[in-house]
């Protein structure tokens, strides 16, 4: 590939630097600082400063790349589908009617690509810190957790009630927590919480010296604590997401127990559908707000993401080759020619449509083949091979597969604090399945 041939010829010209350089010779260290700020600093941080940081791990790559000697790029099927994904993305881009609101919005779409490729080539030589970053977003989870019960029992600004209460009764209405995300968002917080707490999972595999059942039962404990936070936050794009999770999961679980034990499985989820299901019908204002979900037009929130849905097509309809361009700001521009009167939004509430909308046919194409791949290598993978690695990669395909589906009610998906997340997980199934 001419591209690592240019390195190489780099690499021979910074090799004296490079062999006299304690900096140079430990940028993964470096690096790995740097991912780490950006899993901490997304509970807290405003989404510039959280970039910052990802900035900070692509522009150390590049410079390990250029003097690092026998470094080169590989790319996989998967990534060769991203690469065409981000061609169509740069053609949008620059057949923008409105060029620099989209420039600053494909701007951010190329600090996720480079992080990405960072990761992986962080990954590649230190796999054996894959279970630090599932450390840190479990770290990530019970911190949000506690915040969340403190929202929840505590007195919580206006912002926790974000619901249709026109049709409630005083005692259906839910209190939504928010965490310490920003800006503060229950949705946000809901597709957070969704997105990192497969990672309780993984567990007995950090500690892998320690008692295995004390650290799985202590899993299984804290993973439900953090699911009662997410049901806290009232999303319900979240709730169908979590569902989704839980089901892949205990699909995976049954595959690989033994025969004799398959029965006592199904009898222990049975019983927990059933607890559920009590649980559920017990808690009115949890009750009323599972209920809104299937209400379709007869829930305000429900309407208004229908309306946005039919303006979203009719800019598609007529950008459907290569789309408006990047970004949240060139959307709103253009989506006030398409909006009905009182719908004004944000984005398209739908991250596939989003994509199509704002990249055209094409890129959504790519797109989707790329989750696709990835998917199927990694449930492909799961099912030929057991292995303890293997926990890591269900983690992170229980993650994709949280955040794909809540992506397809809401746009919270393109926000840093799980955007990031996202090219994580990827980037970490592909260092297992490569």
């Amino acid at each position: 590939m001419f591209f690592n041939l240019l390195l190489s010829k780099l690499q021979v010209l910074f090799k004296p630097v490079y062999d006299r350089s304690f900096v140079l010779q430990n940028l993964d260290w470096l690096i790995g600082v740097n991912i780490f700020l950006v899993i901490f600093t997304s509970t807290f941080a405003q989404s510039d400063n959280i970039g910052y940081f990802g900035l900070f791990a692509i522009l150390l790559t590049a410079i390990k790349l250029i003097t690092k000697p026998n470094e080169k790029l590989e790319m996989t099927f998967a990534d060769k589908i991203l690469l065409i994904y981000f061609i169509f993305v740069v053609i949008s881009v620059t057949g923008s009617s409105l060029f620099l609101l989209s420039l600053k919005g494909f701007f951010k779409t190329l600090t996720y690509l480079g992080f990405y490729v960072a990761l992986i080539h962080y990954l590649k030589d230190n796999k054996n810190n894959v279970k630090y970053i599932f450390l840190a977003f479990i770290l990530c989870a019970l911190h949000q957790t506690v915040f969340a019960f403190l929202q929840n029992f505590g007195a919580v600004e206006e912002i926790s009630g974000w619901q249709d209460m026109s049709r409630l009764n005083p005692e259906e209405v839910m209190t939504r927590v928010y965490g310490t995300l920003k800006p503060y968002n229950p949705n946000l917080f809901g597709g957070y919480l969704l997105s990192i707490i497969p990672s309780f999972i993984t567990t007995p595999f950090i500690f892998k010296n320690k008692n295995f059942i004390t650290l799985s039962v202590l899993s299984l404990f804290l993973g439900i604590i953090s699911m009662t936070a997410l049901v806290l936050t009232g999303c319900r794009g979240a709730y169908i997401g979590l569902f989704f999770e839980l089901c892949v999961l205990i699909c995976i679980i049954y595959h690989y127990l033994k025969p004799q034990l398959k029965k006592v499985f199904t009898l222990f989820i049975s019983f927990g559908i059933l607890v559920m299901s009590f649980i559920i019908v017990s808690t009115a204002s949890l009750r009323a707000r599972i209920v809104s979900i299937f209400a379709m037009r007869s829930d305000s929130s429900n309407s208004f993401r229908f309306n946005v849905y039919n303006s979203c097509i009719n800019m598609f309809k007529d950008n459907w080759l290569l789309g408006i361009g990047c970004g949240n700001q060139n959307f709103r521009e253009i989506y006030g020619l398409y909006m009905r009167t009182g719908f004004d939004a944000l984005s398209a509430y739908n991250i596939y449509l989003e994509t199509a909308v704002e990249s055209g046919i094409f890129a959504l194409t790519t797109f989707v083949a790329f989750i696709i791949t990835n998917i199927y290598k990694a449930v492909k993978y799961i099912l030929n091979n057991k292995t303890a690695e293997n926990i890591f990669i269900i983690s992170a395909l229980l993650s994709l597969i949280g955040m794909l589906t809540h992506g397809m009610v809401d746009t919270v998906f393109f926000r840093p604090q799980i955007q990031f997340v996202f090219w994580i997980m990827v980037a970490i199934i592909r260092t297992y399945v490569k």
